[in-house]
C-alpha cells in the first residue's frame, strides 16, 4: 500500500470524525460545568457518584471509569473533598480500600448543574438523532467501549 492510500484511508476519516464530535461535544458542554464551579473532571466523578449504588464507588473503580491513575483519583477526589462534595469512607472489612462518598453538598452541585447539562446533550448530540440512529449509536459504543475498556464494562453504564 502506498503512501496515498494510507492518507485516504476511510478508517482515518471515522476515528477523526469521532474525534472532532467528541472535542465539539465537549466545548459546547463544558460552560455547563464551569458556570458552576467545576472542571470537567469533577462534573464526570460527581455523575457517577450520584448514579452509583449507595451514591458511593471504590477508589480504584472511579478512577477506573474516569480514565485517572491512582495518584490521579486521589487528588481528584482530595479537591472534591476540600469542597465538601465528597468524602472518603474506609472499608470497615478491608483497611486497604477506600470509597469516594457523594455527599448532600456533592448530590446538591450535581443537581444544579444536570438540567442544563442534560438540555446542552438533547440540543448538540441526542435530539440530532433519530431514535433508531441513536439506538444504533449506543449498541456500537457499547461493543468499542466493552472492547477497548474492558474493565468500564464491569462498572457499569
Amino acid at each position: 500500500m502506498d503512501a496515498t492510500d494510507l492518507f485516504d484511508d476511510p478508517r482515518l476519516t471515522t476515528i477523526g470524525l469521532l474525534y472532532e464530535a467528541h472535542d465539539g461535544l465537549i466545548a459546547k458542554l463544558e460552560p455547563t460545568w464551569k458556570e458552576n464551579g467545576l472542571s470537567g473532571l469533577d462534573a464526570n466523578a460527581l455523575m457517577r457518584l450520584s448514579r452509583s449504588p449507595g451514591r458511593r464507588l471504590r477508589m480504584t473503580d472511579l478512577a477506573a471509569q474516569t480514565r485517572l491513575s491512582t495518584s490521579g483519583i486521589t487528588r481528584l477526589v482530595d479537591r472534591l473533598q476540600r469542597n465538601g462534595f465528597v468524602r472518603r469512607e474506609a472499608d470497615a472489612g478491608d483497611r486497604r480500600t477506600s470509597y469516594a462518598v457523594l455527599t448532600a453538598a456533592g448530590a446538591t452541585r450535581i443537581a444544579r448543574v444536570l438540567p442544563a447539562y442534560l438540555e446542552g446533550i438533547e440540543q448538540w448530540f441526542t435530539g440530532l438523532l433519530t431514535g433508531a440512529q441513536l439506538d444504533e449509536l449506543v449498541a456500537g459504543l457499547r461493543i468499542i467501549r466493552d472492547a477497548a475498556n474492558p474493565e468500564a464494562t464491569a462498572l457499569g453504564d
